[in-house]
C-alpha cells in the first residue's frame, strides 16, 4: 500500500516536536479523518531556521509532515508560501487515492504558521 519513502517517514518522522519560543504556529485537522497537525517555525532572515511538528493522525498523515518540513526547511518564506500539496506527493512518489488530502494538512499548517509569524511581526 505504502511506498518505502513513505514508510521510512513514517517509522523515523522528522522534526518531530516543538519550538516552545516558536515565531510562527499553524495548526490544522481533517475532522473527516480525525488527523491534527501543529507546526512551528522559527524565521531567521526572512528564512525557516527550524521547522517542528506535532502529528496525530495515519501513516500518511504523519509521513506527508515529514516530507514537507525536510523540504521546507532553510527556504525563504515567499518560497515557503508558494509550496503546494503536490510537492510533498511528488517528493513521497504519489500516496493512496484515499490518502491524497493527508499532503494538504501540512502545507496549509505551513501557511498558516508563516501568516501568523508575519503578523505577529506587524504587531510589534
Amino acid at each position: 500500500m505504502y511506498n518505502d519513502i513513505i514508510m521510512d517517514h513514517f517509522q523515523n518522522p522528522r522534526n518531530i516536536g516543538e519550538i516552545v519560543d516558536a515565531d510562527g504556529i499553524g495548526i490544522e485537522g481533517d475532522p473527516a479523518c480525525g488527523d491534527h497537525l501543529r507546526l512551528y517555525i522559527k524565521v531567521k532572515d526572512n528564512r525557516l531556521a527550524d521547522i517542528k511538528v506535532k502529528v496525530f493522525g495515519c501513516a500518511a498523515a504523519i509521513a506527508c509532515s515529514s516530507m514537507l518540513t525536510e523540504l521546507a526547511m532553510g527556504k525563504h518564506l515567499d518560497d515557503a508560501m508558494m509550496m503546494h500539496s503536490d510537492d510533498v506527493l511528488e517528493a513521497l512518489g504519489g500516496l493512496p487515492e484515499d490518502k491524497g488530502h493527508c499532503s494538504n494538512l501540512g502545507v496549509g499548517a505551513l501557511k498558516e504558521a508563516i501568516w501568523d509569524y508575519v503578523f505577529k511581526r506587524q504587531m510589534r
